[in-house]
């Protein structure tokens, strides 16, 4: 059928053409008169279909003037395109967004104006930045209008990963009130240890502090610096042998590890939510948490921490997605809040 180009949209006049494209696939708005307006990329799509054909003053257009029509006028103009065109073909009714988003998707058989939204959709090449103030601010804007938020990332092929998205607080029955020194400790290079047996075992019994190793018990900076904040450790340093302060150990972590009060805030954050928190390096990611006793639960997250105004790439978060998919655990973001933090989740999904 045809469609006239005026200026960024096109127009199918004929009442019952339009009536026909709009019932059964509700591409375009109906218009006053009869027909239907389109937008360049439902009529992009349709052309490819071999649904309609353009003009413009009774010539027509092929698909080289209409996609460098849509690279001129629309932003970001072929990552839209490739996300409207997947979704279409997976049958969805997809309708165009309200910025900053791109997308709203009916579920299958919806009708505009009569069913509400499945998901809001933001289409991103995988070369665009991953601005965690500019997503969580997404986040909850869906949240509040009870819409799922659906991130659809295109890499150089084209080809397109879908995740979901949600502002999560994680929970977990590990906690203990133990308020006295219980453990004296040694300080080495990077790491301390408990060497009084009974001292080991009773410290690693309170919230499975550190690994047991023979008879003596090891244990992390990030654990120690907790610990020290807690008042259930002392530490000696192995070079003077004296007592060293919670200030002191913090100043040797942060030259061992640069990120050190990063890590050790979203740590304590999730010690506080009675999280058991151990290192998630063999899973390349800061942490993994265990919502309860590691002996009879997997771990259930993977926590990487980053900065409040973090912004990265797109390939770093897929890496730590695929990586805990692979392994059957879901990553949270931890990012700084003030003193606290707050958790978002990211799941692949297939729409």
């Amino acid at each position: 059928m045809p469609g006239k180009l005026k200026g960024e949209d096109i127009i199918v006049e004929d009442e019952k053409e339009a009536g026909q494209l709009y019932s059964k696939g509700y591409f375009g708005n109906p218009q006053s008169g009869g027909g239907v307006k389109l937008n360049l990329i439902e009529a992009i799509y349709l052309t490819e279909v071999g649904k309609l054909k353009v003009y413009k003053a009774n010539q027509p257009q092929n698909q080289d003037k209409l996609f460098r029509l849509g690279n001129k006028q629309v932003e970001n103009f072929e990552i839209n395109y490739i996300v409207y065109r997947d979704l279409r073909q997976r049958g969805y009714v997809v309708k165009k967004g309200s910025p900053p988003l791109d997308f709203r998707v009916l579920p299958r058989g919806g009708i505009p104006n009569k069913n509400p939204s499945k998901y809001w959709v933001l289409a991103i090449s995988e070369r665009g930045e991953f601005d965690i103030s500019r997503l969580i601010e997404m986040v909850e804007k869906v949240k509040d209008v009870k819409k799922d938020l659906l991130l659809a990332v295109v890499d150089e092929e084209g080809d397109i990963t879908y995740y979901r998205t949600k502002m999560v607080t994680p929970h977990g029955q590990v906690k203990s009130d133990a308020k006295d020194i219980v453990a004296e400790a040694l300080m080495l290079r990077d790491r301390v240890l408990v060497l009084d047996e009974c001292e080991a075992q009773m410290l690693h019994n309170i919230e499975f502090f550190g690994k047991l190793v023979g008879a003596s018990l090891h244990l992390s900076l990030l654990e120690t610096a907790y610990l020290l904040d807690r008042g259930l450790i002392k530490v000696r340093s192995a070079n003077t042998g004296k007592f060293i302060s919670t200030d002191i150990l913090k100043k040797m972590a942060r030259k061992a590890q640069p990120d050190f009060d990063l890590r050790l805030q979203i740590y304590a954050d999730l010690k506080d939510k009675g999280i058991l928190v151990k290192t998630g390096f063999k899973y390349g990611s800061h942490f993994r948490a265990y919502t309860g006793d590691p002996e009879t639960n997997h771990a259930k997250y993977l926590v990487h921490s980053i900065p409040e105004n973090y912004v990265g790439m797109w390939a770093e978060i897929s890496r730590a997605v695929r990586l805990a998919h692979g392994v059957k655990k879901e990553i949270l973001l931890g990012r700084q809040k003030g003193t606290g933090a707050e958790y978002l989740r990211l799941r692949r999904v297939r729409p």
